[in-house]
C-alpha cells in the first residue's frame, strides 16, 4: 500500500470507529412504561438519533429532538421521522440553537418517573444547545464564544465559561427532568469526562462562577459587561450554582461514554500494522498549540530517521486531541489539523521518507470545508518552486492556502460523528 493511500485508509478506520449508527444500537434501553422523549445536541445528534429510530421498537412510543451543526443533518429520503432534527450555529451559537435547546428544556419538565429522557450527547454541543441565562443576550453569548475561540482557551476552559452562562448547560437539563435519564456519549475531549463534553447537560459540574472568571483572566479575555456581571454575581453568591456533585437530579441519571478518540487511535493502529508499519499511538490527550506540537512530533521523526530511536523504522506515529491555534490572523484559513501539519512540513522541509496526515474526525477543520490535510516529502518541493513561503502561510494562519495549492487537503464532508483530532505521521 502506497503511504497516502495508507494515510487516508487510518484515517477512514478512525472514522468508523466512532460512527454512532454501528455503536448507539448495543447501548439502548427497553422501553419504559411511559413516553421516550429523544433529546440531543452535537455534531453526532442526527446520526445517533437515526441509530434510536432503527432499532427501537416499531410498536413502542418515540419522540424528541436533536440539534446538529448546519449541513450535519438527513434530508430526503434518508431524513428521520420520529425524532426532528434541528440545524444551529457551531462555533458560534445563534438563534436558531437557542430556539431548539427552549424546546428541549421543554420537553424534560413535561416528564415523570415512568418515562425516560434518552440524551444523545456529542461533541459540538456546547454552542448548538444554546439557551443563555437570565441577563445573556445571544449577542453576548456568541461575542464571549468568539473572544474564547480567539484567545486559544482549551476546549474544557471555554465549556466552564459557557456551563455558567447557561440554563440548560452543566447539569441544569437533569435538573429540570423528573424522567430517568439515559444519556449516551461520544467523546471529543481529551480525558473523556461526560463534564467537559458539550457543556454536561445531564452531569454534575464541579466547576465554579469564579473557576471561570479565573479562566477569562488567565486568557485575558475581554467580554461583554453582562457577562462579566453574572459571573460576578454568582462569584459572590447572589444566582445559584450550577448543580454539584450528589445533586439529587443524577440519582435518577446514568451516562455512558460509548466512544472515544483512542479507540478510534487503536482502530487506526490496526491499519497500519496490517501494512508492516509499527504503530505508536502518542496518546489521544495531546494539547497545545498546534504548531508546537508539530515541532515536538517532528523532533522525534527525525530522531528515528537518524538513529533509529526511540522507534525503528518504518514506524507510524499516531495522536489524538485538540490543540489550539492562536489566531493571529482574523482572516486566516483553516484549522488547527491543517496549522499543525504546515508546522510539521516546515519542521521536517521534505525529509524523505516521511508522509503526514491531520484531519478533523467530525470532517471539517476550521473555517473551511476540508477535514484537514495530508503531505509528501515531493509537496516540499513542488511548493518551493511555485515560490510559496510555507512559513509567511503559517505566520498569517493560512495553512489553508499552502494545501490548497499542493493539492493536499482533504475532503470528507460531514462525518456526523466528532471524536477530535486524528494525527499520523509515517516514516517509511
Amino acid at each position: 500500500m502506497n503511504p497516502e493511500a495508507l494515510l487516508q485508509k487510518s484515517f477512514a478506520a478512525a472514522v468508523a470507529a466512532a460512527d454512532p449508527l454501528t455503536i448507539v444500537p448495543a447501548h439502548l434501553p427497553s422501553p419504559p412504561r411511559g413516553r421516550t422523549v429523544v433529546v440531543g445536541a452535537g455534531k453526532a445528534a442526527a446520526s445517533m438519533a437515526k441509530a434510536v429510530e432503527r432499532h427501537w421498537p416499531a410498536t413502542a412510543a418515540l419522540e424528541g429532538l436533536v440539534i446538529t451543526r448546519y449541513a450535519h443533518g438527513y434530508a430526503g429520503d434518508a431524513a428521520l421521522k420520529r425524532i426532528r432534527v434541528v440545524e444551529a450555529g457551531h462555533p458560534v451559537p445563534d438563534d436558531a440553537g437557542e430556539a431548539a435547546a427552549r424546546e428541549i428544556a421543554a420537553l424534560a419538565r413535561a416528564l415523570g418517573p415512568d418515562d425516560l429522557l434518552l440524551a444523545l450527547v456529542s461533541g459540538g454541543g456546547s454552542s448548538l444547545l444554546a439557551l443563555p441565562a437570565e441577563g445573556i443576550a445571544m449577542a453576548d453569548l456568541k461575542a464571549a464564544t468568539r473572544e474564547l475561540l480567539a484567545c486559544g482557551a482549551p476546549i474544557q476552559d471555554m465549556n466552564v465559561v459557557r456551563k455558567h452562562l447557561s440554563l440548560i448547560q452543566g447539569g441544569r437539563l437533569a435538573a429540570m427532568c423528573g424522567a430517568p435519564i439515559l444519556s449516551l456519549v461520544i467523546s471529543d475531549v481529551t480525558g473523556d469526562e461526560p463534564t467537559h463534553i458539550a457543556s454536561g447537560p445531564t452531569v454534575p459540574d464541579p466547576s465554579t462562577y469564579q473557576d471561570a472568571i479565573d479562566i477569562l483572566a488567565r486568557f485575558d479575555c475581554q467580554v461583554p459587561p453582562a457577562v462579566s456581571e453574572r459571573l460576578a454575581a454568582g462569584a459572590r453568591g447572589g444566582i445559584e450554582e450550577t448543580p454539584k456533585p450528589g445533586a439529587p437530579a443524577f440519582a435518577r441519571a446514568d451516562t455512558r461514554v460509548i466512544a472515544t478518540a483512542h479507540r478510534s487511535l487503536e482502530a487506526a493502529a490496526g491499519v497500519c500494522r496490517a501494512a508492516g508499519f509499527t504503530p505508536v499511538i502518542l496518546g489521544d490527550t495531546v494539547t497545545g498549540e498546534a504548531r508546537e506540537v508539530a515541532r515536538a512530533h517532528a523532533a522525534i521523526a527525525r530522531e528515528i530517521i537518524a538513529f533509529g530511536a526511540p522507534f525503528r523504522r518504518p514506524v507510524a506515529l499516531i495522536s489524538g486531541g485538540e490543540c489550539t491555534v492562536t489566531l493571529k490572523n482574523p482572516n486566516g484559513r483553516g484549522g488547527r489539523c491543517s496549522e499543525y501539519l504546515l508546522s510539521l512540513a516546515i519542521e521536517l522541509a521534505g525529509a524523505p521518507g516521511v508522509w503526514g496526515l491531520a484531519a478533523d474526525t467530525d470532517g471539517i477543520d476550521g473555517s473551511e470545508s476540508n477535514a484537514g490535510a495530508w503531505f509528501a516529502p515531493a509537496m516540499w518541493q513542488a511548493a518551493a518552486a511555485r515560490g510559496l513561503r510555507a512559513d509567511k502561510l503559517l505566520a498569517a494562519n493560512d495553512a489553508f492556502g499552502y494545501f490548497e495549492a499542493v493539492g493536499g487537503l482533504v475532503h470528507t464532508g460531514p462525518t456526523r460523528t466528532n471524536v477530535n483530532d486524528f494525527r499520523v505521521v509515517l516514516i517509511a
